[in-house]
């Protein structure tokens, strides 16, 4: 008999309950040194467009009410980083690595991840639509309660990936495998994937009449 997977993800636990100086997100930018680790700050209440952000490191900080739209974040690792109704939107990750990060009622919609790596990554009530994650690598990755629509996996490597109660209407999985996938409570309609990346996911039976239509499998009656 088949048994839903226990999530094995771990969180930011550092940070949950510390005590974080807090910062001006410009002001630190603007001070700190090419490859030097930004740590223990908190980020909060503030909106920047269009900035380039790159070549440094976040490790135990923790972003509030942080908005930064329509800008490119390139080669920087975020570890134990906590982001919280933060708007990342139309912004694109450029070589970045996620570690032991956690998204809580944010917007992420038209986020570029592709190509990036995420490890224990959890997105929880997330507004992810249209956001990229092709040719990415994500391993222990929970969507729970988010908006994943029209998002793209495209040729993605993915383990441990866990889908709790996310919608992913219309969204693309062409060359990635849902093997071992648990999709049962979750909105698939409309999405693109092939008979071969679909073996071996767990769907219930009204998801799989929804693809065998979408794969073009004429029922007789």
């Amino acid at each position: 008999m088949w048994r839903r997977k226990t999530l094995n993800i771990l969180r930011p636990q550092k940070i949950l309950s510390k005590e974080l100086e807090i910062c001006n997100f410009e002001d630190v930018i603007n001070t700190i040194q090419e490859d030097d680790e930004i740590k223990e700050l908190k980020f909060t209440n503030e909106e920047h467009i269009n900035i380039d952000i790159g070549d440094i490191d976040f490790s135990e900080c923790k972003f509030e009410n942080v908005s930064i739209l329509n800008s490119n974040v390139e080669k920087i690792t975020f570890s134990d980083v906590l982001f919280k109704n933060c708007n990342f939107s139309n912004t694109s990750f450029i070589n970045v690595t996620f570690i032991r990060c956690e998204f809580q009622n944010c917007k992420l919609a038209g986020c570029n991840l592709s190509e990036d790596r995420l490890y224990n990554v959890s997105f929880i009530e997330t507004n992810a639509s249209y956001m990229n994650l092709s040719m990415a690598s994500i391993e222990r990755i929970l969507f729970k309660n988010t908006v994943l629509k029209n998002s793209y996996f495209q040729e993605t490597k993915t383990k441990d990936i866990y889908f709790e109660n996310a919608d992913l209407t219309d969204a693309n999985f062409s060359r990635t495998s849902l093997k071992n996938i648990d999709l049962t409570n979750s909105n698939i309609q409309g999405i693109a994937v092939s008979i071969e990346d679909l073996k071996g996911a767990i769907i219930d039976q009204m998801q799989a009449i929804d693809l065998i239509y979408l794969l073009g499998v004429k029922i007789k009656r």
